[in-house]
């Protein structure tokens, strides 16, 4: 489970302890999700270079007080979603080079009465808590001053001391998760100048009362929060905003799945006073119910104002009013992703004077279905550079647009466009057009310096003349299966071509004309890992050195060519043998045997209408028909013969007939002569007779030798033939008239038994 960069992944092995033999050549340790109970002084001794320890997701409930002495240089260490009921400063003692410790998910409900963590002095992040952690204690976090990141889970949380996070100097980003606003209240007071980013869970503030609690927020030095998970109503939403225009400091304000009980009708009006900081909002999927009874948003105009950048992810936003929208004086970047604009609801949002100042506009998986419209309705927007209009379904496209006029990079990828036009605008520098079903590119884009075209249906790339200044072209998985050297060198300028994923022949023509005279700086191809280049090109991504192509790649059609040549020299041997041991023959008398074989063995006496079946070559008719035939059916009582010739029922498959008559007769009369061990239907009837023979143990068989035959004339597939000329006596048809009466009464006093 250890790689050569010593990384030992155990994880997900059903071990119930740690495995012994650690080296202390081992730097990560992953032995999560497995059902590890305890952990042994002695377990992690050897493992002095330790840089990670994953034991996240197992079933730990006590660990010896010195199981982490040697691990002096761990910095990660996953102790989460386990079944520790305390935690004790023991334990992390000699962890003198830790930085990340992620304890929630276990069982204990405090951090003791002393700090756990005073000799972690290079602690950057810690993760807290459980459902069951209730008490957070002042001490609790004595010997941290600076944290990136720090993670209470504090979902019931019911007693917080006064102070106990006042030691921590700087918190880069705080999350707690925690449903008690009073609570909350005291940690935010603890920290108004320590923490940069505050992000809030699962707290609910629906009522205004809940939010004088919380006026203590206004005096934090926080430059962002963030809401996530938080209930909102009509009645909190004014007090909300009015503490974040209080904060001093407050430059981004985030709202992430969050839900609001409302439409809009708050009833004061907010106004920006004192926050002259507020710049970035950031909405995603926020859920409002009423969402179509929502109003326009005119209390909140003066603070929109102020933002210079604006994203409202997934919210189901159909139209920005236009009054809104000529209110964003200052906004820079829009991001209204994921919602549910259409091209008449677009023209009115993006309407003269909106968005003055906008450089980036992002409205990817809209409704928009009219690129002609949607270019018209934002040509006016004189700053906007950046425009992506991805995952809508414009379909055709026409040949003249009206573009904004300094536009420098567009995203038009899966919009289901079946061909570019001239409505692209002339002016890009950047431009995706990937997952269109595109089969050519010919545009003329004098500026362009990056083209995105992969995921299409392209079998030659693009004209390098019209896009003299491309600098980064990709065309991967698309349908290329060579390059001319006529393409590779008229991209002068290019630094990166990426090809990979598509149908190329590697050659060694081929290949060695993109090392050796291709000027491109980087090419991946997408090729097995072992091909290797002798220029600075890539291979997946790799540099590499040289070449060596094994005679597959290299002569591809002649190796194809061998190989068919061989199979088909196989099949006509086969053939040979076939032919040759009869292999065909027993195929065929397999299948009829099944056939047989599913049957009954007897089949049901007022079915059996016939004495005898018999069984006889064409070139014997004559004798069966005309002598033996008039002989038994004339007798006194007569005897009912079943011959194919007459009694086979027409239509019906002839091996299915011999096994039908076989079972309803009582006998099975076999004529033999030479022409009979020649005939292939002789065979079959022979066998299905055997069969009967041997399944029911009776004397369903009576041989008539009609002439004599030589041992070495039966074929060796008459191996049954051969064993019961050998087991039971057979009748031999005399050449003398004088004997044949008595051949008559012996072989109907054989069909009478």
């Amino acid at each position: 489970s250890c790689y050569a960069s010593q990384h030992c992944n155990c994880s997900s092995m059903g071990l119930d302890f740690i495995p012994p033999g650690l080296t202390a050549k081992i730097t990560v340790l992953n032995l999560a999700h497995n059902r590890i109970k305890h952990i042994q002084s002695q377990d992690l001794q050897q493992a002095v270079n330790l840089r990670a320890l994953l034991l996240q997701s197992n079933k730990i409930s006590s660990i010896d007080e010195d199981s982490f002495q040697s691990l002096a240089k761990l910095e990660l260490l996953d102790l989460s979603n386990n079944s520790l009921a305390h935690l004790s400063p023991l334990w992390f003692g000699h962890l003198f080079s830790l930085q990340h410790l992620h304890l929630q998910g276990n069982s204990y409900r405090d951090l003791g009465q002393s700090s756990p963590f005073s000799g972690l002095r290079n602690l950057s992040s810690l993760h807290l808590g459980n459902p069951w952690f209730s008490v957070i204690r002042q001490g609790n976090f004595e010997g941290i001053e600076l944290l990136h990141k720090l993670w209470i889970d504090g979902s019931n949380l019911n007693q917080y001391e006064q102070g106990s996070l006042k030691s921590i100097k700087e918190i880069n980003h705080m999350i707690i998760n925690i449903r008690d606003s009073n609570i909350f209240s005291e940690i935010v007071r603890d920290l108004l100048h320590s923490v940069s980013w505050l992000e809030v869970r699962r707290i609910a503030l629906s009522i205004a009362a809940e939010m004088r609690v919380l006026r203590v927020m206004s005096s934090s030095f926080a430059k962002k929060i963030s809401l996530r998970k938080i209930l909102l109503t009509d009645d909190t939403v004014p007090e909300i905003a009015s503490i974040l225009e209080d904060m001093p400091k407050l430059v981004e304000l985030e709202l992430v799945d969050c839900r609001l009980i409302g439409t809009g009708q708050w009833k004061m009006q907010i106004q920006a006073k004192q926050s002259k900081t507020l710049r970035v909002l950031t909405v995603k999927k926020l859920s409002i119910e009423e969402f179509y009874l929502f109003t326009d948003l005119h209390a909140v105009e003066d603070l929109l104002s102020l933002f210079t950048r604006l994203t409202v992810q997934n919210t189901k936003v159909f139209l920005v009013p236009c009054r809104i929208s000529q209110k964003l004086r200052s906004l820079e970047y829009l991001d209204l992703s994921a919602n549910l604009l259409g091209d008449m609801s677009l023209e009115h949002s993006a309407c003269q004077g909106g968005w003055p100042s906008l450089q980036t506009l992002n409205l990817s998986q809209n409704s928009l279905s009219d690129l002609e419209m949607t270019s018209r309705s934002l040509s006016h927007l004189g700053n906007l550079i950046v425009l992506d209009i991805s995952q809508n379904n414009f379909g055709e496209i026409p040949d003249v647009c009206e573009w904004p006029e300094n536009l420098k990079y567009l995203n038009l990828s899966s919009t289901q466009i079946p061909k570019v036009t001239t409505c692209i605008p002339p002016t890009l520098e950047v431009l995706d057009v990937s997952a269109n079903n595109l089969k050519e590119f010919g545009l003329q884009l004098p500026f362009l310096k990056e083209l995105y075209l992969t995921r299409n249906q392209l079998k030659t790339l693009p004209g390098a003349a019209p896009i003299p200044n491309l600098v980064v072209l990709s065309v991967r998985r698309n349908k290329l299966n060579s390059f001319s050297k006529e393409a590779f060198e008229s991209f002068r300028r290019m630094e990166l071509l990426d090809a990979s994923d598509n149908n190329f022949i590697c050659s060694c023509e081929f290949l060695s004309f993109i090392h050796h005279e291709a000027r491109i700086a980087q090419v991946l191809m997408g090729w097995p890992d072992k091909y290797v280049c002798d220029s600075p090109l890539a291979v997946r991504g790799a540099l590499v050195d040289t070449v060596h192509l094994s005679m597959m790649e290299c002569h591809r059609s002649l190796v194809v060519s061998l190989i068919c040549v061989l199979v088909f020299l196989v099949i006509l041997l086969l053939v040979a043998i076939s032919y040759k041991c009869h292999i065909v023959w027993y195929l065929r008398m397999m299948w009829a045997w099944l056939q047989a074989k599913r049957k009954p063995k007897r089949a049901p006496p007022k079915d059996v209408c016939y004495d005898a079946f018999v069984s006889y070559s064409e070139n014997d008719s004559d004798w069966v028909e005309n002598t033996m035939v008039r002989e038994l059916e004339q007798a006194c009582p007569p005897f009912r013969l079943c011959l194919h010739k007459r009694d086979f029922v027409p239509g019906k498959w002839i091996v299915d007939n011999i096994i039908d008559s076989i079972e309803k007769s009582h006998k099975t009369l076999f004529v033999l002569s030479e022409h009979f061990v020649q005939s292939e239907w002789c065979k079959y009837e022979l066998d299905f007779s055997h069969f009967r023979l041997f399944d029911e143990n009776n004397d369903a068989a009576i041989l008539i030798l009609l002439e004599p035959i030589q041992s070495n004339v039966i074929p060796k597939r008459f191996c049954k033939l051969r064993k019961i000329m050998n087991t039971k006596t057979y009748l031999e048809w005399p050449a003398a008239e004088e004997q044949q009466e008595m051949f008559w009464e012996n072989l109907k006093t054989a069909l009478r038994s």
